[in-house]
């Protein structure tokens, strides 16, 4: 395995290949982002189950520059980690516009 790189088990903890099927196949060259959203996707139990099959129409350019953006090449794992940050999605985007302009004006921000 390429230096930098990590295995990881479909239940989200590190391991090598053990051969022993779909449910429990590895993830390899996971590695930064990736990797952590599929640890974090594997604790909460949403990789347990491989029984949901997607397929779908998308235009070649936004798979093309995905797999580009992230450096995952299989079509699958793609698929995986792009539903796997919808689903761990924090709301972080709604919390911040939700606080617009509650800071009081007075407040000296150092600018």
């Amino acid at each position: 395995m390429p230096r930098g790189t990590t295995k990881v088990r479909a239940t989200g903890r590190e391991d090598s290949s053990s051969g022993r099927g779909r449910s429990d196949r590895t993830i390899e060259g996971a590695g930064g982002v990736e990797a952590e959203v599929l640890k974090k996707a594997a604790a909460s139990g949403l990789l347990d189950d491989k029984g949901s099959r997607i397929t779908g129409r998308v235009s070649k350019a936004l798979v093309e520059k995905a797999k580009l953006r992230t450096g995952i090449q299989e079509n699958t794992r793609l698929i995986e980690f792009a539903l796997a940050n919808l689903a761990l999605e924090d709301g972080f985007a709604e919390t911040f516009k939700s606080l617009k302009a509650t800071v009081d004006p007075r407040i000296k921000l150092g600018f």
